[in-house]
């Protein structure tokens, strides 16, 4: 029987068990009853043997017990005698150090007195070494030996290194200095001959000995040099040599040159100047290259400006160069440090590439403003008929929105879009001068404009509405989308070019406009272009209510005239007291009732279908457009509420106008109000206050007027009693 899965940790009683009982199951059940049996007679032989060996096991741990016992305690007496025994030697250490210590401090002392008698000794030495050197010299400097003069100042140096408590210590060291500078200036030209030709076997022997003499500092400002004036008179050969090309090509060309300089350089710098950083002594002398060239760019892209008409482009163009060179000098340095660059080393140098463009972009609003306008009067929209010029407006609209997108563009490209705030101000002005184009033609149709009905002018005026709200809608985009520029700006995580393009002035208001736009102040980009068509809105609208309500008003003009009202004095039976049936309303309040009903029909083709732009033109007008419900024919029934209250208001100045009414003539104009009323409620406009009240003192019978007319206005109470001379008691 295998028994060793007892021994298993994970030992399943069942499983062993179903497994050894499936042998039997193919004998009969005699044999399979014969097969558990012994099974089970195995397994009782297996328990014995277990408690038999546990037994013995028993009986051996119990008879080594007390074996144990007395190793246990030996050990224990052992450590006793230990540990008595160390505090003995603890004891002897503490009295020999005791006894010794006065012996040691005098060897110390003695030590020290040794080694200042040998320092001593070597000053003497090197003293008299000094002498030796500084007699030596002077023969050597006429022989113009440089290693020979290196090796001798060596020497000087290293003795002055142990003469630092000689008296005259100081003097020496400005006598090394003095002839290190002599061995400076004798080695310059061929230092300067080496670093320009590039010669590095004889450059590696300079660098040994300048670091030799602690002069190091000093080799690199020669290489700075040399390399500074290598790449200034390339700049200048350039010139010369391509005289016919644009200054764009000479920018690209130059900084090709300097890439080029920047790949030999850096390999020709790592084997000369042996644990030097190569990337910072490369970028000071770019930075200094760039800040000293003559003629500087500045003076050769002012010459380019003044031979252009396209300025802006031009300038375009020379940041394109100059973005691309400084994407390149990042990506170039980037893979030669591997990215361990110091931050202000890059922005020194992305400062100096981008210095010449800082005077640019400060006149950029004048460049955009210039181009601008340039582009707005290419668009013909001052025609020679007025319907003509409207039209030509209204198709300016889309094109004069496209120049917008495009100087948004060349803001994003000429500044980063840091130049925002001088687009804004360019825009100002750009739009200042297409609201010029709609003044011109508004004083047309001001001009145009006559007393009798004229339907054309009407819609013309309609028309030029719609189109300053298309102006005014698509303005409110642009002021959408340039407030999301600044705020994808100011979350760019691209180097900062606003430090490297904006001068202080420019800086401090640009941070100015992002701080407002991104902490939700309410700003409003182009509020100046903004109200400038908003009022443009207000007096279109106010020259189109003026046409609307000019017949209106002539037709009024008969209210306060004597002759209207003079015919119901003569004639008996209007004396009379007819009832209100008996009289029929007047010619001037039928034209006006009819004008009035007429006015929806020309309405209808702006105000009574879905006109965007004419929706944002009315409601920037006035806040009684802006509350206007949004459904069909709300904002013409607003106009109509408008012409209605100047048409009641108008007739109420009339009437107060009028000298003198008989009782007839009062009935008569009553029925005109009411004429009027009946026009407006077919309109569903209700009349203005003013006139019913106006109409209700005119009903009022001549001997009732003083009771019936209190709670009226005072004004009107003594007018209309003196137009119907009442008397008062």
């Amino acid at each position: 029987m295998d028994i060793s899965s007892f021994s298993n940790d994970n030992f399943d009683i069942k499983e062993w068990v179903n497994e050894t009982l499936k042998i039997g199951e193919t004998q009969d059940k005699k044999d399979n009853n014969s097969y558990t049996m012994g099974l089970v007679m195995k397994l009782q032989l297996y328990v014995q043997q277990v408690n038999n060996s546990l037994e013995h096991s028993s009986q051996q741990v119990l008879a080594s017990i007390p074996k144990i016992m007395r190793d246990a305690k030996l050990l224990q007496q052992e450590a006793v005698v230990l540990r008595e025994k160390m505090a003995q030697v603890k004891q002897e250490i503490i009295q020999i150090e005791q006894d010794t210590r006065k012996s040691i401090d005098t060897i110390d002392k003695l030590d020290k007195m040794k080694n200042k008698l040998s320092m001593a000794k070597e000053g003497l030495h090197e003293s008299d070494n000094w002498t030796i050197l500084v007699n030596n010299l002077e023969e050597i400097f006429d022989s113009r030996n440089i290693e020979a003069i290196s090796n001798k100042i060596i020497g000087m140096q290293n003795s002055l290194k142990l003469l630092v408590n000689v008296a005259d210590y100081e003097d020496r060291k400005l006598q090394l200095e003095g002839l290190k500078n002599r061995l400076e200036a004798i080695a310059s030209p061929v230092m300067v001959q080496a670093f320009s030709s590039s010669d590095t076997e004889q450059s590696i022997k300079f660098v040994h000995i300048f670091s030799s003499i602690d002069r190091i500092t000093e080799l690199k400002k020669y290489y700075h040099n040399c390399q500074k004036d290598i790449l200034v008179r390339k700049w200048h050969n350039q010139l010369e040599d391509d005289q016919d090309a644009s200054v764009v090509q000479w920018i690209l060309n130059y900084y090709n040159i300097l890439i080029s300089n920047w790949h030999s350089q850096i390999k020709w710098f790592g084997q000369v100047f042996k644990g030097e950083s190569a990337t910072d002594s490369l970028i000071n002398i770019y930075v200094d290259v760039l800040n000293s060239l003559d003629p500087s760019f500045n003076q050769c892209i002012d010459a380019a400006l003044k031979q252009v008409p396209e300025k802006i482009v031009l300038l375009q163009e020379v940041k394109d160069v100059s973005t691309q060179f400084a994407e390149n000098m990042c990506n170039i340095i980037d893979q030669t440090t591997s990215g361990k660059i110091d931050n202000k080393k890059m922005d020194n140098l992305l400062e100096a590439i981008y210095r010449h463009l800082v005077i640019y972009v400060s006149k950029y609003s004048t460049y955009e403003q210039a181009h601008l306008i340039k582009n707005l009067n290419s668009i013909n929209c001052m025609k020679d008929e007025l319907p003509d010029t409207i039209h030509a407006l209204g198709s300016s609209v889309n094109s004069v929105i496209d120049f917008v997108i495009e100087a948004k563009k060349r803001c994003e490209q000429f500044t980063e879009n840091c130049g925002i705030c001088g687009l804004l101000v360019a825009l100002r002005e750009y739009f200042s001068n297409y609201a010029g184009f709609y003044r011109v033609a508004l004083r047309q149709i001001d001009r145009s404009k006559r007393l009798k009905e004229n339907w054309n002018i009407f819609q013309l005026c309609f028309s030029l509405l719609q189109h300053s709200g298309d102006v005014l809608l698509k303005i409110q985009n642009v002021e959408k989308d340039l407030s999301q520029t600044v705020l994808k700006l100011n979350k760019s995580s691209t180097f900062n070019h606003k430090n490297f393009l904006l001068d202080k002035t420019a800086l401090k208001e640009f941070e100015s406009l992002v701080k407002c736009v991104t902490e939700g102040t309410q700003l409003s980009l182009l509020d100046y272009v903004t109200k400038e068509f908003t009022k443009l809105c207000t007096d279109i609208h106010n020259t189109t209510y003026q046409i609307v309500f000019a017949p209106i008003s002539v037709y009024l003009e008969t209210v306060s005239s004597n002759e209207i009202w003079s015919q119901f004095e003569n004639s008996s039976w209007l004396n009379s007291d007819l009832p209100d049936y008996s009289f029929s309303p007047q010619e001037y309040i039928t034209q006006i009732g009819q004008y009035l009903i007429e006015l929806p029909q020309h309405l209808e083709p702006y105000l009574f279908k879905e006109n965007p732009s004419l929706v944002c033109a009315l409601k920037s007008i006035d806040q009684e457009y802006a509350n206007a419900p949004e459904t069909e024919g709300a904002l013409a029934r607003v106009f109509l509420q408008i012409v209605v209250r100047g048409t009641c208001n108008n007739f109420s100045e009339k009437i107060l106008l009028i000298s003198s009414l008989s009782s007839a003539a009062s009935k008569q104009l009553t029925h005109d109000i009411n004429y009027l009323n009946n026009v407006l409620q077919d309109l569903g406009i209700s009349m203005a206050e003013n006139l019913q009240q106006l109409q209700a003192l005119l009903k009022i019978p001549a001997d009732q007027y003083l009771v019936q007319s209190i709670g009226y206005p005072v004004k009107y109470v003594a007018a209309i009693r003196q137009i119907r001379n009442i008397t008062s008691n």
